[in-house]
């Protein structure tokens, strides 16, 4: 039988919606017809929450937010809708009220960050030989190379746009940390996990791309998340 709650998910930075391809898939198999995913803009947190509440108002019935890496920030944002149900973040930011993805980042700084450079037109980007050390160490190569040729910049300053109104302070949380990660430091998501007072966290020994090395256990969390608000 076909599992009533929509899953919403939200990629980070560098990605589109395709990185959730084998979530996607996972979440199919256990029974959710109800799957969708954002195409963020990647131009500022106000315009990436808005794109993703567009999303969450088409949906009838409880909805699951889940975010990667900096849709984390996007969902803590955009998660107060009253029809969002629970929130997951997968290797995620969760920044507080006034608090954004780069504040968070100076307080323990990611190992890759010297592999990120910004263009002429403020937009950042993985250096396209370090992309694959820095987001996706335990993807196969050739995974890296499709990640490293289509990621998707975003601009520079969205790394220091604020949140205001943080839903996981009102909504029921779990979170996935993974241990090797270099673009959020593990240390990072353990603080900011431990403070939401999360339902359940997970640790993974996984990269930055858990979602994508390790759908799996990332599907099963987003599994338990729905069941439990449905």
């Amino acid at each position: 039988m076909a599992k009533d709650t929509t899953i919403v998910l939200v990629h980070g930075f560098w990605g589109g919606a395709a990185h959730w391809a084998k979530v996607i898939t996972e979440l199919t198999r256990l029974g959710y017809d109800k799957v969708r995913a954002v195409e963020l803009p990647l131009t500022g947190l106000a315009d990436d929450a808005e794109r993703t509440r567009q999303m969450v108002k088409q949906q009838e019935g409880r909805v699951v937010l889940v975010g990667h890496s900096y849709g984390g920030a996007v969902i803590t944002e955009a998660g107060g809708l009253p029809n969002v149900a629970g929130l997951v973040y997968i290797a995620a930011f969760a920044p507080d009220a006034g608090e954004s993805p780069g504040a968070i980042s100076q307080q323990v700084p990611p190992e890759a960050f010297p592999n990120i450079a910004p263009d002429s037109d403020g937009y950042l980007w993985i250096k396209y030989d370090k992309f694959g050390e820095s987001f996706c160490q335990d993807l196969s190569a050739e995974e890296a190379r499709i990640m490293a040729v289509t990621q998707k910049a975003p601009l520079a300053s969205t790394f220091g746009d604020n949140v205001t109104a943080p839903a996981w302070k009102v909504k029921p949380v779990w979170y996935q940390i993974s241990s090797h990660d270099r673009m959020i430091a593990p240390d990072n998501q353990k603080r900011m996990s431990g403070r939401m007072n999360p339902r359940k966290v997970i640790t993974l020994e996984a990269s930055h791309a858990s979602l994508a090395s390790r759908p799996v256990e990332v599907s099963q969390l987003i599994d338990e998340a729905a069941s439990a608000v449905g």
